[in-house]
């Protein structure tokens, strides 16, 4: 029951963002007419969500983060982290460990939306 439902992205040029996160991740958005405002819901992800025409100004760098941030498990950590900034996203937090489970990263698309990935390994150190 107290699992993530539902999550939202914003973005001031939902293509670019869009084309983020269906390469990095193969997600797929299709817009959703029914809603009010230019919103796209995320299709055949394995988790519910959605990207939307952020509707305020892009917030300032290094002001930290006023939301709650979502982590994604890859395959892959290194490798994910070569397409984040081949597609444009920024190393927020280094790769580290939180030893015994994963390696965990953080950081920013270039809408300056915080996200993690985690790679599960029990060894890390």
């Amino acid at each position: 029951m107290n699992t993530l439902g539902y999550f939202e992205i914003q973005s001031s040029d939902p293509e670019r963002e869009i084309d983020f996160y269906a390469t990095l991740f193969d997600w797929s958005f299709i817009i959703d007419e029914t809603v009010p405002i230019e919103y796209y819901r995320l299709v055949g992800a394995g988790v519910q969500g959605a990207l939307l025409r952020r509707p305020t100004k892009v917030p300032p760098k290094e002001h930290g983060t006023n939301a709650f941030t979502c982590s994604f498990q890859v395959k892959n950590f290194d490798l994910t982290v070569k397409i984040i900034e081949e597609k444009g996203g920024q190393v927020a937090m280094p790769k580290f460990a939180i030893p015994g489970r994963c390696w965990q990263g953080y950081f920013l698309d270039a809408d300056h939306n915080v996200f993690g990935i985690f790679e599960v390994d029990e060894g890390a150190k």
